[in-house]
């Protein structure tokens, strides 16, 4: 047993160390500090053993998407000191469990369900960081294919979870959209979610987070200025398939 998890942290941390890579190399490209760069694990899938070992290894934010999953997780690895991220789309009666375990969640896109989390942050005596989800395949008033608001509703969204109890508003998230104008242009959907930005800091100055790029598309996220990206199978390896 003991050599499998061996095996499995000398897999992780080879993985690891080729991201780190790839992160520190984007950021001397476009000329940034490493500092400057969040690496967000994206944990989900895979047991709350690969979490320890990646927490042994020295990272200290990881992601999961689905509730179900990611609540008996954290609580497994509640002695870590680690920042869980949710990134998925997160269904208003999830809200309470989520909210026991998340520090941030980056997947915030309509307002039942800033509601929702202001009310059970302040039930738990939390504060949780909120990111809007940008969709930049949606249509001017519509949710994206796989969640985020539309960059007309960013304004109005982060001024409703800004004034509620509870709620941090932490930035801007986006996933490189599948379909619409951006379909396979990464580096420019990523250089509309940094102008979206701009624009929400002018009214949030704090709100500085720039969640973008994943294990295909980091370096463009890097080059368009993104504070954090979120990396699963360049580090975890392929999903298994779900069954």
């Amino acid at each position: 047993m003991t050599d499998h998890k061996d095996d499995r942290r000398d897999e992780l941390a080879a993985n690891l160390a080729k991201v780190e890579r790839r992160i520190a190399d984007a950021c001397a490209a476009a000329g940034r500090s490493r500092e400057e760069v969040t690496l967000v694990v994206v944990t989900k899938t895979y047991p709350a053993s690969d979490v320890r070992i990646l927490s042994e290894l020295g990272v200290r934010h990881v992601a999961e998407n689905r509730d179900q999953e990611a609540a008996p997780k954290a609580a497994e690895c509640a002695d870590l000191p680690l920042t869980w991220h949710f990134v998925g789309q997160l269904q208003t009666n999830k809200v309470r469990s989520a909210v026991g375990y998340a520090d941030v969640v980056q997947s915030v896109d309509r307002a039942r369900l800033v509601t929702a989390l202001s009310k059970e942050a302040v039930r738990a005596g939390r504060e949780v960081g909120c990111l809007i989800q940008v969709a930049l395949d949606a249509g001017e008033r519509d949710r994206g294919e796989r969640g985020g608001v539309a960059p007309e509703g960013v304004e109005e969204l982060a001024d409703l979870v800004a004034r509620s109890e509870g709620l941090r508003l932490d930035g801007l998230m986006t996933v490189a959209p599948l379909t619409g104008e951006y379909a396979g242009r990464q580096r420019a959907a990523f250089e509309r979610l940094m102008d979206l930005s701009t624009d929400l800091r002018r009214a949030h100055p704090a709100a500085t987070m720039v969640s973008a790029g994943m294990s295909g598309d980091l370096e463009d996220a890097v080059a368009a200025g993104a504070t954090h990206v979120r990396v699963g199978t360049a580090v975890l390896g392929v999903r298994p398939r779900l069954r």
